[in-house]
């Protein structure tokens, strides 16, 4: 196939390298097509994009007639592997573009000390010494930072594990072509290496055959921590010291741990039945595993590092005194001892070793032949590092032992912190059903608010249990109270740091807090002494997520905060509070302008609240993929957030194709976190030295109104038009999606058809797959027109706010970003299926009006001449990607047309099914985007 330029000529080497690097994977895939489907294939898939290209850069009707009646008289079997081809074709584009960017970073790498890379850690450190940062406030920034990043299995990643392992070869085969020592014979080799490559994966099925159970989810998030961060996350530590000590050399650093990740996957079972307490035990011990073993084979390669002689140094008394110590204690395999008396470092690492791997084992009884914590292991590496220092070894220990410190410090012996969620309806049936049995309240669901507060604020004093064992409970309520006494036997097993937050999703009042509280009591969670001190270790974590909780959020704080059972509770956290805001329910609610205001409202208000309390706060931030889910870039993500909220920490999900691409290989990775890192610091710095914006409370008035309008005109279509939810799942894959296996969860909280039912993530999914993104950029004109109103001075004021105030600038970009993928007129195309034509056209009418008012807006406000103007890389790259993308549309719209025709059990639903699946799968990678 004919290579796509993916960023614009900017007359640089590395450039042409990404050009060198799209042209040779995409040769090697037309020689495979042709190897596979003879010259026939590759002419029609060349004949098809040539005519999708000439459409894009001048339509004309009659080129559009011929383009679609060649696309819908395919055969069965051609259209199969045209669709398979621009698919592919996407995937290598997408490995190309990835090395690319670790390319850049390596470039100015090389050129060090003639130019930073933006957004880089020395970049943010170089800054600050420039500006005349003190160390000591750099230290006070550090000791106060975090982030943690929060893997999830939301269903939006399409690609298979065994096709990203492929995808990982092909980049890690394709990046060597930059070495100038290779032979001829050598690039020969590694040409026909890639050939076998990307013909395995023309010979891979992209789709899963049954949906992944929970475990295979888990075991998926995992992937993650083996391949890439387990030594990417100790490199940004590295780098971060490197930079402090160049630029501040006159300071002993030790950056705190402020950088980690955690996990839902097999904590979160809300909506989804298949998350038990077993599994979530499961999960855990999964976690532990994997630790342990990374740390084994840590040691193992230690071993090789290690080898000095006491015949030529000297070690410590306190090395050879734990040698004695293990040799008392721990008994080896013969073959296990290491024979040379001489080399106390191997000698350590054998007994090391062994106690690791019984740490994984109940069998072992004596507590001093394992590592029953983490701290007993770092005990002995700082021994071991302390040692090595004494005769001199000291880059030995900052290369070997330091980094391996630094990874038991990440992740213990747990991995990662898993977080539970559940939805808060089911503690209120669980409570309901316990108080009934136990004689205090007959019906506790239909009590007040406040008298659910009374109630339960009285019952967290009450030194009584609540459950008796004599008493028979539903199967639903004793899986309810068997998660939590999951969580207190894990937080024995695994540690505290196993399991700290209980999220809760559809938070609504206090009593949903207190529920959470109550229940953990009943296990030992929650504690109360004689003396009135509480003891807590899972904090009761709300999750805020329409526009009416978002509202309601400030108040519910207030409350708690005032009830002395729950306040006690939170020295146990540092003084921290988390709280979560949903980005995708209150986007679906609400539209994405209204979404983004209330989110902005929330936070500051909360924080008001904290801060009257003297908390804390850390904010969870549950942003998806896609744009229309809070979908951003990881550190422009924290640099959205107004610097008075990031004080106690923040938190950020991670899902879906958002975790290939930024985690599957370990220069993306490092990237990703080396510029939340930048983010993190800059943010911090600014928090303490803000500067207040003079005009800002009159452009959040503005922006109320704008907020206000846009939220009617977006809930008048979305919500009042009796049409448009038919509309949806007609004009949009909707229904094919669920089928396509990529999450265990169902699509829906329930098993009914109703929209408020309808998760965000197919909401989404659905909207961008056929090319309107509507949830991305809807009623945003209208909204900004309210103010508008044509007033030149107005305009000017619009103008003002994009250049002088970040919330608004970054909300206009985003808009742009959303407008620029969306594409109206293949969208049309879809809108021919609904069964109502009608409403489709009228429905359809009001969305491109609003297109076309939110497009020439922003175009007021930016003074640009094109969406996109202003990042022009991108720009070039969606108008670049799109013929691409196109054909693959069109044979969707035509496949779904047929699928739905089919009686049901008819024998071509199947086939024609998959057919549309991998059109999906084609689209999203083309777009880069799922849900």
């Amino acid at each position: 196939m004919t290579e796509v330029t993916i960023e614009p000529n900017q007359g640089n080497s590395s450039h042409h390298l990404l050009r060198r690097d799209v042209r040779f994977l995409t040769t090697i895939l037309g020689e495979v097509l042709i190897h596979q489907g003879g010259q026939e294939l590759l002419s029609l898939v060349e004949q098809i994009r040539e005519m999708s290209k000439t459409l894009r850069a001048s339509y004309e009707q009659a080129l559009f007639q011929d383009f679609k009646t060649v696309v819908r008289s395919l055969s069965p079997e051609d259209r199969h592997n045209v669709i398979r081809a621009f698919a592919i074709y996407f995937q290598l584009v997408n490995i190309a573009e990835q090395n690319h960017r670790i390319r850049r970073k390596r470039d100015y790498e090389r050129s060090a000390g003639e130019k930073i890379q933006r957004e880089s850690i020395e970049g943010i450190i170089a800054e600050l010494h420039k500006d005349n940062v003190p160390p000591s406030e750099l230290q006070d920034i550090l000791q106060t930072i975090s982030l943690e990043l929060v893997m999830t299995a939301h269903p939006t990643e399409a690609t298979r594990r065994v096709v990203l392992e492929i995808h990982q070869r092909i980049a890690s085969d394709v990046m060597k072509l930059d070495n100038p020592s290779l032979t001829n014979r050598e690039r020969e080799q590694l040409r026909e290496k890639l050939v076998s490559e990307v013909l395995t994966l023309w010979q891979t099925d992209e789709l899963r055959d049954r949906k992944p159970t929970v475990l295979d989810e888990v075991r998926n998030g995992l992937y993650y921590f083996d391949e890439t961060l387990f030594d990417v996350l100790p490199e940004v530590y590295q780098e971060l010291e490197r930079c402090l000590n160049k630029y501040y050399p006159d300071v002993d650093w030790h950056v705190p741990t402020f950088l980690r990740f955690g996990s839902w996957i097999g904590g979160d079972r809300d909506g989804n039945p298949s998350v038990t307490a077993q599994i979530t035990w499961e999960t855990l011990t999964m976690h532990r595993q994997l630790a342990l073993q990374k740390y084994e084979q840590q040691l193992d390669e230690l071993m090789n590092h290690l080898s000095f002689s006491t015949n030529i140094v000297k070690v410590t008394p306190e090395l050879l005194a734990s040698i004695e110590s293990d040799k008392e204690h721990i008994r080896l395999k013969s073959e296990d001892v290491w024979r040379n008396d001489n080399e106390p470092y191997r000698i350590k690492l054998k007994y090391m070793v062994e106690k690791i791997i019984n740490a994984q084992s109940h069998g072992t009884k004596n507590s001093q032949a394992k590592y029953t914590t983490p701290e007993q292991f770092l005990e002995d590496l700082w021994l071991i590092d302390r040692s090595l220092r004494s005769h001199y070894a000291g880059y030995t220990a900052d290369i070997y032992i330091r980094k391996l410190i630094r990874q038991v410090e990440l992740f213990g012996f747990h991995l990662a912190g898993l977080d539970v969620r559940q939805h808060s309806k089911e503690h209120e049936a669980a409570m309901s059903e316990i108080l009934a049995k136990m004689n205090i309240v007959d019906n506790y669901a239909a009590l007040s608010e406040q008298e659910k507060i009374k109630l339960l604020s009285d019952l967290l004093l009450d030194p009584r249990p609540l459950m008796s064992p004599y008493l028979e409970y539903s199967e639903s309520t004793l899986e309810v109270i068997n998660v939590y006494k999951t969580i207190k036997a894990a937080q024995a097993e695994f540690g505290r740091k196993c399991i700290t937050t209980y999220l809760i999703s559809m938070t609504q009042g206090a009593s949903d807090l207190l529920e959470v509280m109550v229940l953990g009591k009943e296990v030992g969670l929650y504690r109360r002494e004689a003396d009135g001190t509480v003891h807590c270790t899972l904090q009761p974590a709300p999750l805020f997520e329409t526009i009416d909780d978002l509202h309601a959020a400030p108040g519910i704080m207030e409350t708690v905060f005032n009830i002395a059972a729950y306040r006690n509770s939170i020295p146990d956290f540092n003084h921290i509070q988390e709280i979560m805001l949903g980005y995708s329910d209150s986007n679906k609610d609400g539209g994405v302008i209204t979404a983004n205001w209330e989110l902005r409202v929330a936070l500051k208000e909360i924080t008001k609240v904290a801060k009257r309390h003297q908390v804390k706060l850390k904010f969870f931030h549950g942003r998806g993929g896609a744009l229309g889910r809070g979908g951003m870039p990881l550190n422009r993500s924290i640099l959205a957030q107004p610097p008075e909220t990031i004080g106690g920490g923040i938190k950020i999900t991670e899902q879906g194709e958002v975790l290939s691409s930024r985690y599957a290989l370990k220069g993306i990775a490092y990237r990703s976190l080396e510029q939340a890192t930048s983010a993190l610091i800059a943010s911090a710095h600014l928090s303490k030295h803000e500067q207040v914006n003079s005009n800002e409370h009159d452009y959040e008035v503005i922006m109320k109104s704008i907020s206000e309008q846009a939220q009617t005109k977006y809930q008048d279509l979305i919500f009042r038009d009796p049409d448009f939810y038919t509309f949806f799942k007609e004009s949009t894959p909707l229904p094919e999606i669920g089928e396509l296996n990529i999450g265990s969860r169902p699509a829906k909280r329930k098993g009914s058809d109703r929209f408020e039912d309808l998760r965000a993530i197919p909401w989404v999914f659905g909207w961008t797959q056929s090319r309107y993104l509507l949830p991305a950029w809807y009623a945003a004109g209208s909204g900004l027109q309210t103010f508008y109103q044509g007033k030149p001075d107005n305009l000017e004021t619009l103008r003002q706010m994009y250049v002088s105030w970040s919330f608004f600038s970054s909300m206009i970009d985003n808009l742009q970003m959303a407008l620029g993928k969306a594409d109206l007129l293949i969208a049309k195309e879809y809108s021919q299926m609904s069964s109502n034509q009608d409403a489709a056209k009228r429905i359809f009418d009001q969305i491109n009006d609003e297109y076309e008012l939110t497009s020439q807006l922003i175009l007021q406000i930016t003074g640009q001449n094109e969406i996109l103007d202003n990042q022009q890389v991108i720009q070039e790259s969606i108008k670049l990607r799109n013929p691409y993308v196109d054909p693959l549309s069109y044979l969707q719209v035509q496949l779904l047309t047929e699928l739905r025709s089919q009686p049901d059990n008819s024998s071509e639903t199947t086939e024609l099914l998959r057919e549309v699946l991998l059109t999906i799968n084609g689209i999203a990678a083309g777009l880069r985007n799922t849900g």
